[in-house]
């Protein structure tokens, strides 16, 4: 019975949260004439320690009030998208331990919200405006937009009206508060029809508060009442852990006392009224986390306070102990995902315009370098399915090298590699090579760094662009590198064993050079030189395209040695 009365009650609310939709903003579907202006609003995120950022998140302005994009503002808070067609947009969190996903739906009021921990329930958000599509963008009324991801994130996120601003605190959780206002700084700014219930007759009681006081043990509830005593009974906890608290005669305002809560064995408080003038709060405990061992309920009439006592079976210790370790685990995970080596920034040398070096064949090293980063990105993406590759550039294209190290940075990069052929004066040079940034060891390297370096002067402005990379410059960067020096010169060792043994082989080492494309990557980064073109016998090498793909292949199994010995040394520093 009670089942079938709640979807009854659930078709009820979707229809007429349909309807009050469409009389709010039936002006954006069926008037044409309705000015509609795109806008950007301002989101202020703190995350903490006094750091944040600003980023405007976009919107629409009406005569009915704002509308925030709701893919702006996820990405805005740096959230994952899992899925968005047909109307339905599925957003992913890590913010705590296990995360959880949240799918909103076009014209339905209700939102779902999914923990990845399988043993845990499903919630239900319930929004005053349904989300609206248009133009292939879903939208909310602006409180609505924050009080979905306040609920959803467990953040304080709130507009304020006197400012046009949105303000987001991402650091720690927020305390229990009144449901019906989360989201708004001052008014509503979409006025929706408010029911009047009608009072019940002769209702004494008032209930006009709820406090919570969270114990090691337990919680204690407080219901502030004014007006006489009524009579009341508890119903105590039920297998779901829903207990249920009930006034004979007595009214509240359910919006304001509507309830969530975190970090305890209370979870939520929801009041119903009834027609008849009766007053029941639903109060949902956390039986999945504690062993709840007792509910007590009184009534303190020198405060007119009712007081609902919960108990669990709780070892102060022991709760300590695990708070600290789900603490330690939300850092770890935090740090782990920070130091995963999950993305690697492959650049192809030269390109368009810039052939680079030339055989006497006429083999051209922009084609040579492309094939083998081609090849090498392939490797990646089978062998680690979990690591993203970025590309300086996919086809025949003139990249300049300021723009490689920015592309590499914005992407996240956590490797650099770039691929280039060789050439000399000297026609019998010949083997592999790999640079890392640093001054100059020797005259042949360079040579090497002033022949790559030399393609600045294809780029339009380059006495502007790179005015300011003079000799001092590049003892700059390299201190601003020597963060990675270690790393890098690890990743080339790596890389040079495994290309020793590919046709093109004669290693020359590792070595230091002033390379402009590696001046700016901040993170690992190696120039791979993978033979001379100005030598006969490997100009026929390197431009057989299998042989290309074994260097490929070579520098591939080098970057599984780095990664293996690298992710193993990050691992173990943070369980230090």
């Amino acid at each position: 019975m009670f089942h079938s009365s709640l979807r009854i009650y659930y078709r009820f609310a979707v229809m007429m949260a349909v309807f009050l939709q469409m009389l709010s903003f039936g002006t954006l579907s069926a008037a044409p004439q309705a000015q509609i202006d795109q806008i950007t609003v301002p989101l202020h995120v703190n995350t903490g320690n006094d750091q944040g950022y600003t980023i405007k998140v976009l919107s629409l302005r009406s005569a009915n009030g704002f509308l925030i994009d709701i893919e702006s503002m996820a990405r805005a808070l740096r959230l994952s998208f899992l899925k968005k067609n047909e109307g339905v947009l599925v957003l992913e969190e890590s913010f705590g331990v296990p995360g959880s996903s949240c799918t909103a739906m076009i014209n339905n009021s209700f939102v779902r919200v999914t923990s990845k921990d399988p043993e845990r329930p499903f919630r239900i958000i319930q929004l005053k405006s349904t989300p609206l599509s248009i133009q292939s963008k879903i939208y909310l009324p602006v409180s609505q937009a924050c009080r979905l991801f306040t609920i959803w994130l467990d953040r304080e996120i709130v507009y304020n009206y006197s400012s046009s601003t949105m303000n987001a605190w991402l650091r720690g959780k927020r305390f229990g508060e009144s449901l019906g206002m989360i989201g708004v700084v001052k008014k509503e700014e979409l006025p929706l029809p408010q029911v009047e219930l009608k009072p019940a007759e002769e209702a004494a009681t008032v209930i006009t508060g709820i406090e919570i006081e969270n114990r090691a043990n337990g919680a204690i509830l407080s219901f502030s009442a004014s007006g006489p005593p009524t009579q009341y009974s508890l119903l105590k906890p039920d297998s779901e852990g829903y207990v249920y608290f009930s006034f004979e005669k007595a009214t509240c305002d359910v919006n304001s006392l509507s309830k969530i809560y975190s970090g305890g064995v209370v979870k939520a408080v929801t009041p119903k009224q009834f027609t008849e003038g009766g007053l029941q709060f639903t109060v949902a405990l956390d039986n999945k986390s504690y062993v709840i061992s007792s509910v007590e309920f009184h009534r303190d009439e020198k405060n007119n306070r009712y007081v609902l006592y919960v108990r669990s079976n709780a070892d102060v210790q022991e709760i300590r102990k695990k708070e600290k370790e789900q603490q330690i685990a939300q850092v770890l995970s935090r740090d782990v995902e920070k130091w995963k080596l999950n993305t690697i920034v492959l650049d192809a040398g030269h390109g368009g315009k810039d052939p680079g070096t030339i055989g006497f064949n006429g083999t051209r090293e922009k084609d040579v370098a492309l094939n083998i980063v081609h090849d090498l990105g392939t490797f990646i993406t089978q062998k680690w399915p979990d690591v993203n590759v970025v590309y300086t550039r996919k086809d025949d294209r003139f990249i300049p090298l300021h723009e490689r190290g920015r592309i590499a940075n914005q992407s996240g990069g956590k490797l650099f590699v770039s691929i280039h052929c060789n050439a000399s004066p000297n026609r019998t040079a010949r083997g592999s090579e790999v640079y890392i940034l640093g001054p100059h060891k020797n005259k042949a390297a360079l040579d090497v760094a002033m022949f790559e370096n030399a393609v600045i002067r294809q780029e339009e402005n380059f006495q502007e662009q790179y005015k300011g990379f003079s000799e001092e410059h590049l003892i700059m960067s390299s201190m601003a590198q020597n963060a990675f020096a270690k790393q890098s010169t690890t990743l080339a060792q790596n890389i040079l064993k495994p290309v020793e043994r590919q046709p093109v082989n004669n290693s020359r080492g590792v070595r230091q050079a002033g390379f402009m494309v590696l001046w700016t990557p901040s993170m690992p980064s190696v120039l791979v030189e993978v033979g001379y073109l100005s030598n006969a016998e490997e100009e026929r090498m390197l431009r057989d395209r299998q042989v290309q793909t074994k260097v490929a292949y070579g520098i591939f199994r080098g970057l599984q040695v780095y990664r293996k010995n690298y992710e193993t040394t990050s691992m173990a520093a943070l369980a230090e």
